[in-house]
């Protein structure tokens, strides 16, 4: 029978009852409170009718109250879905009709924003306080699905559409001990920052479970702003190995510039989720006192591909080597081997990947291929080590987080006086990437650049809204009157040139 994360994670918690699990709102919490927290999750969920195979949904910032209910939910045979609450209503409804959950488990914050709308639809919300526990409610009737997902993790996927990655507990029991085997300076007793956001697989998995598969202890951030806090709690809970996307790093690396203290004792700083401009790391090493280690994963990957395993190893510029148990292929864009290129198409294999999406059998095609994963990146093998070239398809990453062209563009499309919407990704100082919007108008239509922002922001997440709107006659198309979204990106980019010329 496949090992399972409540049970490796459960013997941990017995076993170990005093050593420290999380530091959470300047106090200590060991591996006794956070069994007992599980404890009562799992009966309050008994109770509610909850089974196995069921789904329990979570829109909730970082807490502890997110660990113990995931626990909770495995020992039952169910899976977590945490997801994202400021994605906006209309994302969010669409989500969970996929998802199904049992129950919607929300933070009194997240609540005041979006339980009135899912209310109306007939899910059951169930909001407990900070840190739990879990107040007694009546779950909804659902179908199970396999008691072997572990978590499922939502995207809009690149078609703008609702899709969701079943991480099974096999994936994820491989990718942390994968990784905990890469990193030779990972080990027990570590303090982890957990800052990254759980309804991303980056924060969930290696946030939040890999360090209770290590053996070590996390502080727990609900949110990363202000960056003052986030710096005083990494100084406060003696954090040792700091996990960020750039975006977050340029913000701590800012506030060191200004006066704020260094932090001290950090032995790994890992960043993942967005490039990160190689150029920095003497910055960030004088600043922070450490250089970075750069990663590289993706959700169907549980989450993380390759990394660079320490200092002496690392090579600027890439995503560092293949973690073990990984089998890669480069292909064109047309899915043709190339077994002798040193560039194309990543295409992965190996008991990370997940083997396809949750119900959406007939996109699996698109990106799976007997058991065989495209990545949809584009790079070059050097010597073992990965440097990403571009992205094959359009997502644009906003500090860290993928933002589909398709899904704004559906929603500029419902405005009225919009006949033809075109997103692209454009460079920006602090956050890599931010939306641009081309509109041509309908016939005759008045518009402005703010009604359109003001539109967008109704609707969307702030970092999918577009930062900039051109309106436009035309839009450069190929020969079968697809629209070239590289041409404009090239027009972009020698704008750019030529601003900072």
């Amino acid at each position: 029978m496949t090992e399972r994360l409540d049970a490796v994670i459960g013997d941990y918690l017995e076993t170990s009852p005093e050593s420290k699990c999380f530091w959470w709102e300047g106090t200590w919490y060991n591996q006794a409170f956070l069994k007992n927290m599980t404890d009562v999750c799992a009966e309050t969920l008994r109770a509610a009718g909850f089974s196995e195979g069921q789904r329990i949904a979570v829109l909730m910032p970082n807490d502890p109250m997110v660990l113990a209910l995931s626990l909770a939910v495995w020992r039952l045979g169910g899976a977590i879905c945490p997801l994202n609450f400021k994605s906006g209503t209309l994302s969010l409804t669409t989500t969970l009709s996929l998802l199904e959950p049992f129950a919607v488990v929300l933070s009194d914050e997240v609540q005041k924003e979006v339980v009135s709308a899912l209310d109306a639809q007939g899910w059951v919300c169930v909001v407990p306080p900070s840190g739990g526990p879990l107040p007694e409610f009546q779950g909804r009737a659902t179908g199970a699905e396999s008691p072997e997902i572990a978590v499922i993790f939502s995207t809009s996927g690149t078609t703008g559409t609702p899709k969701a990655v079943p991480v099974s507990h096999a994936n994820l029991l491989n990718n942390c001990s994968i990784c905990m085997q890469a990193l030779k300076d990972l080990t027990e007793g570590d303090v982890l920052l957990d800052v990254l956001p759980n309804f991303h697989t980056f924060g969930f998995i290696i946030g939040n479970i890999l360090p209770l598969l290590l053996k070590g202890a996390q502080a727990i951030v609900p949110n990363f702003l202000p960056p003052s806090r986030t710096l005083e709690i990494i100084e406060a809970a003696s954090v040792n190995v700091v996990i960020l996307v750039p975006m977050m790093l340029n913000f701590l690396l800012g506030l060191v510039e200004k006066g704020a203290p260094r932090p001290e004792g950090i032995k790994l700083l890992i960043i993942g989720g967005d490039r990160y401009n190689a150029q920095a790391d003497a910055r960030v090493e004088k600043l922070m006192g450490i250089g970075v280690l750069e990663g590289y994963g993706l959700t169907e990957c549980s989450p993380v591909v390759s990394l660079n395993r320490s200092y002496a190893r690392r090579r600027l510029g890439t995503v560092g080597e293949f973690l073990d148990g990984y089998e890669w292929r480069l292909r064109d864009e047309n899915g043709t081997p190339l077994p002798d290129a040193a560039e194309g198409v990543l295409w992965l294999r190996g008991p990370s990947v997940v083997k396809g999406y949750f119900r959406v059998t007939e996109s699996d095609s698109e990106r799976f291929d007997d058991g065989w994963f495209n990545t949809g990146d584009y790079v070059r093998i050097e010597d073992g080590y990965i440097r990403i070239l571009d992205r094959v398809t359009d997502i644009i990453i906003v500090s860290g987080f993928n933002v589909y062209p398709q899904e704004v563009e559906a929603v500029l499309h419902l405005h009225p006086a919009v006949r033809t919407a075109v997103v692209i990704g454009i460079a920006n100082a602090s956050s890599g990437e931010v939306p641009k919007a081309y509109i041509q108008k309908q016939p005759n239509a008045e518009v402005t650049e703010s009604e359109i922002l003001r539109y967008c922001k109704e609707r969307l997440a702030h970092y999918k809204v577009p930062r900039k709107v051109e309106f436009v006659e035309s839009l450069p198309l190929s020969g079968m009157g697809k629209i070239l979204r590289r041409v404009l990106r090239d027009q972009e980019r020698a704008k750019d040139a030529r601003n900072h010329a």
